[in-house]
């Protein structure tokens, strides 16, 4: 089969093409022959810093953890799942599981899905990692109806999502962003936008909570940001972060009461640890797509599987609107 391997580390690390053997199918696992993957921001830090990340899977590397393709054989003990059919998941380029920047790949049952029958491949493909963190970090959150909840990056990879999920459990939702092209991604999906540019945090919360603060602030941003969000959230709220890898001074959570959480979503993969429940959350998600009620973001340009390295250069180059997808 065809792949696009690295043979080493570095964020100039070439993409190259190579022939390796076809998957066979294994007990739990089933064979894909992958349709199209997207490309998330951790594949770009797998990419970029190798073996200084606990994840990296040694070289030579397929990387992509994305995809939606056709299961082609299953293995023993795999039920739910025949040939033929369209499925979506997360479910390698990481650690010992190979990834999706190939033809066919072997996936655990576990993490997969049969795809939205809504969407093409393509659109399917831009979902999986970015579904499963909003889902996440709402539910671990407790979101739920007649909530207000603000997304820091609204129309970033998983924000929108984020934003949408929010939308479809009922909360009323505000969402953080810049440019007129993000504000008004934010707009259409019916939650209210706001330029962390031109507002800061005491406005935006004196002009939407009246001063008390959101229930849930989920913030997609991370970093030196959660502090705005422990400001922005209310007493006993809760705040969820998907990038957390700093020293950060918890004062101001502690005399909120805040609670805070933490999603790292490849815990299943890299740990072998509950990963039916990212079948389910796809499972679910799919369901949810199929009404209309979610719609993947996708941004506007097109890549082949040999132009891979194009694909992850619009990805860190901060001008993709929506996730960036190749397909194969």
């Amino acid at each position: 089969m065809q792949a696009m391997i690295l043979n080493e580390y570095g964020t100039q690390a070439e993409f190259r093409a190579a022939e390796l053997s076809r998957p066979t199918a294994t007990a739990g696992h089933v064979v894909v022959q992958v349709a199209a993957t997207s490309v998330n921001t951790v594949d770009t830090m797998i990419r970029a810093m190798g073996e200084d990340l606990p994840l990296a899977p040694e070289l030579p590397a397929v990387l992509g953890m994305d995809f939606a393709g056709t299961v082609t054989a299953i293995g023993a003990g795999v039920t739910g799942f025949a040939p033929g059919d369209e499925v979506y998941g997360c479910a390698g380029g990481l650690a010992d599981l190979q990834g999706t920047l190939a033809d066919y790949m072997l996936a655990d049952a576990r993490l997969l899905a049969h795809k939205p029958k809504s969407l093409s491949m393509r659109e399917a493909a831009a979902l999986p990692l970015v579904g499963i963190t909003a889902w996440e970090g709402l539910k671990r959150s407790g979101a739920k109806a007649g909530q207000k909840i603000l997304v820091h990056g609204g129309a970033g990879g998983v924000g929108h999502i984020a934003v949408q999920l929010a939308k479809h459990f009922g909360a009323e939702v505000f969402a953080t962003a810049s440019g007129d092209k993000s504000l008004q991604i934010i707009t259409t999906y019916g939650a209210t936008p706001i330029d962390y540019k031109t507002e800061n945090v005491d406005d935006y919360v004196a002009n939407y909570t009246g001063g008390a603060g959101f229930d849930i602030v989920f913030d997609t941003v991370g970093g030196a940001n959660i502090t705005n969000s422990f400001n922005a959230a209310a007493l006993n709220g809760h705040v969820a972060t998907t990038v957390s890898m700093l020293e950060l001074d918890l004062t101001p959570a502690h005399f909120k009461g805040l609670s805070l959480h933490v999603v790292f979503m490849l815990i299943p993969m890299l740990h072998n640890h509950k990963r039916e429940e990212h079948g389910a959350i796809l499972a679910t998600l799919a369901g949810i797509i199929d009404t209309g009620a979610v719609v993947p973001l996708l941004d506007e340009t097109s890549f082949g599987l040999e132009q891979v390295g194009k694909a992850y250069a619009r990805l860190a180059s901060g001008q993709a609107i929506g996730k960036v997808v190749v397909e194969i």
